[in-house]
């Protein structure tokens, strides 16, 4: 039976929307602390913290991917539920070593170049992400078991909750204490995923009681899947999320030496937030397509037509506000950067509209790798995709002397075309063996 583009549109809407909640809160983050005191220095310091908070969660972060792509009965469930509470421990650990001021005071103020003034309030803000990286996992892993299941509304209601849980922690925070502005954006962003951890364990009990009720017959993947085996398949997606991660905590430490560095620093994640807004379209269609595209990957020609449309719609909306006065609308009226902060973030903007197309097709290539479990070229991609940021970065920013931001976002977009080449090339070639085994 074809899978129908509404089809498609229905299973995946879910998910998507929990994408496009999830990169609201960036935007709106970065609006309640441009409207606090010392707003350039905070953002700066929000910008600095986050990059750090999602490079420490890189471990945990393809947990969903996992799960979709794995889990299927008792014994699978099991297993990656082990393995997810390793690496929710470890990473947990990693943090609170980043957080030693023997470890941090060097890392940021000699490496990275950053002022003492961002340090010390990044500092703070980290702290406050300390139960981060484990509620990321926990509620990772439980949304891929609800994908997997065919739960996908449950994800996007938990994602409501979050969001909830995180404006209101924002709002009584800002209104009813006088806490530095990147403290209440990393101490709202935490509340949010715990909240939404714990809601998810509720909303995935039928799932896993489910999963717990079918046996896993002798002989079968999930009885063949042992340790090594999720290593071996879970590993390049590690790699892919580290060095991925990367990107961010790399572009700051080029942007602190390059021009405007305390301007770029302030705008990049304002101007991160919104193109993350039409990215988040790309993103979420990965875990879809997994689920959908079959076994044999039967719905494979369907799921490429509705890649081209998301794709194209993707960069339209994008588009529609990078090259029109909605630009100043929402960096000045919304977002509430001065006029001289928001001149800064026109150009980056319009550097990263074909990055929300070229997403929805990278994450369809990595779905059909993964569901060949064959996860290695996602690796060797990012690795590229990351390799050609920063060359691309010291030519603009450096050589060519462009402002930090403007030179991070030409660098980025150079990085994911070539990325998402290499992914295309590879899916393609999975594709063309399986046929001819």
């Amino acid at each position: 039976m074809k899978l129908s583009n509404r089809s498609i549109l229905l299973f995946w809407a879910p998910l998507a929307a929990t994408w496009l909640m999830m990169a609201a809160e960036g935007p709106f983050l970065a609006a309640v602390i441009a409207r606090l005191a010392d707003p350039k220095f905070n953002l700066a310091a929000h910008g600095v913290a986050f990059a750090f908070a999602i490079l420490i969660e890189a471990p945990v972060i393809m947990l969903m991917s996992a799960a979709t792509a794995l889990v299927e009965d008792r014994t699978s469930y099991k297993k990656l539920r082990n393995f997810t509470n390793a690496l929710n421990a470890g990473s947990t650990v990693a943090l609170l070593v980043l957080l030693l001021p023997s470890v941090y005071v060097p890392l940021v103020e000699g490496v990275l170049g950053l002022p003492e003034a961002v340090a010390d309030i990044g500092y703070g803000a980290l702290w406050f992400y300390l139960p981060w990286p484990a509620a990321i996992g926990i509620r990772r892993f439980l949304q891929g078991v609800l994908i997997r299941s065919g739960r996908t509304r449950l994800v996007a209601y938990g994602t409501v909750v979050r969001l909830i849980a995180m404006a209101s922690t924002a709002l009584v925070l800002a209104m009813w204490t006088r806490m530095p502005g990147a403290w209440i954006g990393s101490a709202s962003l935490a509340m949010g995923v715990i909240v939404e951890a714990v809601v998810s364990r509720w909303m995935a009990r039928d799932a896993i009681r489910e999963l717990l009720d079918t046996p896993c017959p002798p002989g079968g993947t999930s009885d063949l899947l042992t340790y090594r085996g999720i290593s071996r398949f879970y590993s390049p997606l590690v790699l892919t999320s580290l060095i991925g991660l990367a990107v961010q905590p790399l572009l700051t430490f080029f942007m602190g030496r390059a021009a405007s560095p305390i301007e770029s620093l302030a705008v990049f994640p304002v101007v991160n937030s919104l193109a993350f807004v039409f990215r988040a379209l790309g993103l979420s269609f990965q875990d879809a397509s997994i689920a959908l595209i079959g076994r044999q990957r039967e719905h494979y020609a369907e799921l490429s037509r509705f890649t081209t449309l998301l794709g194209l719609g993707s960069m339209a909306g994008l588009g529609a506000i990078a090259f029109t006065p909605l630009a100043s609308v929402w960096f000045e009226t919304i977002s509430g950067l001065t006029p001289d902060l928001a001149a800064f973030a026109y150009v980056p903007t319009r550097l990263a509209v074909p990055v929300a197309g070229l997403s929805v097709l990278l994450s369809f290539q990595r779905a059909v790798l993964m569901q060949a479990r064959t996860t290695r070229p996602i690796t060797v991609a990012t690795t590229l995709e990351v390799a050609v940021i920063g060359f691309a970065f010291v030519v603009g920013g450096w050589w060519l002397g462009l402002v930090g931001v403007t030179a991070a976002f030409a660098a980025f977009v150079a990085g994911r075309i070539v990325s998402t080449t290499y992914l295309v090339v590879a899916a393609r070639s999975v594709r063309r063996n399986s046929v001819t085994r």
